[in-house]
């Protein structure tokens, strides 16, 4: 059972004040990054894993989808999902994504927004995956960038010239990582570059796209924060695809 560290009510209450919570899909500095990996979505079943409050689920109908299912582990996620989703197009499920289960060939388009790096058997999520969408269908998602998952103690330091540091260690040692953030040992799983993108290939998709994200100098004009990002990789952004 994978860790439901959303419905920990420090851990909500910091999470629902970030910029992502308040603004939505606007509020996340990558969504830009986002929108230009994914298809049109006139008439397109969607399947999003790890819905959180539903902005995607809503853009997505907003944009032509005929129809979403909302996936999230969280009650306090969904219950608030449903609150704010009038459209009875779309679905909110609550389901552990480590054993998931889809109806297969029934999607047209998958996504997920910073939720895999959650799941251990990441292998077994996306043969779930492919298992569900359509032949010829995409599949986008983000996770947490494994260069800024594998620190032992992960944060900056500066050196004697002013620079930031991130910590890197640890890099080649995949498997469970412990962090402070928002709430005390929120448990993530850290995988290398490589194998991340062999799990997809192995699961039967085609990769169409890896950005390794980072700040344009326009956002980080209007968000100074943002300038650490340049430093190090914070997100990694995949498009991917089950073949015709």
């Amino acid at each position: 059972m994978a860790q439901n560290i959303y419905d920990k009510p420090e851990f909500f209450a910091g999470y629902s004040q970030l910029g992502r919570s308040l603004h939505g899909l606007d509020g996340a500095p990558e969504w830009p990054a986002i929108r230009a990996m994914l298809p049109k979505f006139d008439g397109l079943r969607v399947v999003d894993l790890g819905c959180g409050f539903g902005w995607f689920a809503r853009w997505a109908r907003e944009n032509g989808a005929s129809s979403v299912l909302g996936i999230d582990l969280s009650e306090k996620m969904i219950a608030r999902a449903r609150n704010e989703t009038s459209d009875p197009a779309i679905e909110y499920r609550i389901a552990n994504l480590e054993e998931l289960v889809l109806p297969e060939a029934r999607f047209d388009f998958a996504y997920s927004s910073l939720a895999f790096h959650y799941i251990e058997d990441f292998d077994r999520l996306l043969r779930t995956i492919h298992a569900s969408l359509l032949p010829g269908s995409n599949f986008v998602f983000t996770i947490e960038h494994p260069i800024y998952m594998a620190p032992t103690n992960p944060g900056w330091t500066v050196d004697s010239e002013g620079r930031r540091i991130w910590p890197l260690d640890r890099y080649a040692v995949e498997g469970t990582r412990l962090t402070d953030w928002l709430a005390r040992g929120v448990v993530k799983y850290h995988r290398m570059f490589g194998t991340t993108l062999n799990s997809l290939l192995a699961a039967g998709f085609v990769i169409r796209r890896v950005q390794e994200w980072s700040p344009t100098a326009e956002e980080i004009a209007r968000i100074p924060d943002l300038a650490e990002e340049v430093d190090r990789p914070m997100m990694l952004l995949l498009a991917a695809q089950r073949e015709a």
